[in-house]
């Protein structure tokens, strides 16, 4: 009897787990939450974009500390992927999004101390929710997609990044624009949002189980083999050119609009920068139409082209010009950064596919940095305009290279 007791509280007590570990959100609503999640975080990374002329104002700074305290989170970003990007696949994914999204909330309660090195700090910690995120996120999508679909869920985990990274200066801009306390009210939202997607990332069930064994926390290798070395090398250019663009307005265009165009509507700054970022979504989409040598073609051509519109529009003081070289350049950089991305990615051999991919993401990220922070040296100097304009020439110059490079390659090899 007591044997058949035993035996009946065994299975009750796993049915009871069974059921405890089955309850929760998983498949699409899972994904769709997942991909909220990355969008309030991205979100957040760049809401503080059209504030920078307010901080300079209220805290006594100018263009060039705007760059370092904007470089801050490519920092930030650098260190998460080399040496978070791997722990989802020890951790589980569910297991390194949450502290992800903490981070997030944190960066925002850090902005509201309102002082320089409180700047610096929240930067930092923003760019390691970003990088810690960025990797995840994506592959936690892939993990839910159903199967012959998991394309699909990159492409989506990449036009959520741009899309979050976009909305941010136009939720921070119409925030401080029409609302008072405009240093405050934005990171108080923020923290809301990060708060209510949380108690549904919660929720998720863990697409991926933990791995056996201790965690590792060992920094991820940069390095790139020799067989991938020109792909490398053409993708990464096309990409340092397209991310610089992208620090060039999220650091350098609200003192632009507001300094030359006389432009002080925070809403309109940040849609100025989303259209950047929007139509780098777009670019991202259509190159998932083309194969990849032509899509970054054309992408390379896209910027250059775009790129050359916003040197234009600086010099001739034109917001109309600005906002069409930045749709284009937009393109063109969503274009370039999916399919050099994807080009490496294909060129790689498996087992070395993480250290390349986290290689080519460093050189990304050194190009949203340092390009911005002689952008900001250069304009103390010689004034916003003339430094705008040298800096769109060398960018531009850079996606030439790297178009022309990719022509010709294909006549080496016919």
């Amino acid at each position: 009897m007591r044997s058949c007791t035993t035996g009946r509280r065994t299975t009750i007590s796993s049915s009871t787990e069974t059921t405890r570990t089955t309850r929760g959100l998983r498949g699409p609503a899972a994904a769709v939450v997942v991909a909220l999640a990355f969008l309030v975080t991205m979100l957040g990374a760049t809401l503080p974009t059209p504030l920078y002329p307010i901080y300079e104002q209220e805290l006594g700074f100018g263009g060039v500390m705007v760059t370092l305290v904007f470089a801050t989170y490519a920092v930030g970003v650098t260190v998460a992927l080399l040496f978070f990007g791997r722990l989802s696949d020890q951790l589980g994914r569910r297991a390194v999004l949450l502290p992800g999204l903490a981070l997030a909330a944190v960066s925002s309660a850090v902005f509201l101390v309102d002082d320089l090195p409180a700047l610096f700090v929240g930067r930092l910690l923003s760019g390691l929710s970003a990088g810690i995120f960025t990797g995840t996120a994506t592959a936690a999508l892939v993990d839910l997609a159903p199967e012959g679909r998991q394309n699909r869920y990159s492409l989506v985990a990449a036009c959520v990044n741009m899309l979050g990274l976009g909305l941010g200066p136009v939720v921070a801009g119409a925030l401080a624009e029409y609302l008072p306390a405009p240093l405050y009210l934005p990171y108080a939202v923020h923290i809301v949002m990060v708060v209510v997607v949380g108690a549904f990332l919660w929720a998720v069930v863990e697409p991926t189980g933990r791995s056996e064994g201790p965690v590792s926390w060992r920094p991820q290798r940069v390095s790139v083999p020799p067989e991938v070395r020109g792909v490398f090398v053409r993708a990464a250019i096309a990409g340092f050119a397209g991310f610089a663009v992208l620090g060039l307005f999220t650091a350098v265009s609200p003192s632009f609009l507001g300094q030359v165009l006389g432009v002080r509507d925070h809403l309109v700054t940040g849609l100025v920068v989303f259209t950047l970022l929007g139509a780098s979504t777009v670019g991202q989409i259509a190159s998932s139409r083309l194969s990849l040598r032509p899509a970054l073609l054309v992408g390379c051509a896209a910027l250059v082209i775009g790129v050359a519109g916003v040197g234009a529009a600086l010099a001739l003081a034109s917001l109309a010009l600005l906002v069409a070289g930045a749709a284009v350049a937009g393109v063109g950089q969503g274009m370039s950064f999916r399919a050099g991305l994807g080009a490496v990615n294909a060129g790689s051999p498996p087992e070395r596919r993480s250290e390349v991919a986290s290689s080519f993401f460093l050189v990304l990220y050194v190009g949203i940095s340092l390009p911005v922070i002689g952008e900001g040296v250069a304009s103390a100097a010689f004034g916003l305009v003339t430094a705008g304009v040298v800096f769109a020439g060398i960018v531009a110059l850079l996606g030439l290279v790297a178009f022309v490079s990719l022509l010709l390659q294909r006549r080496v090899a016919g």
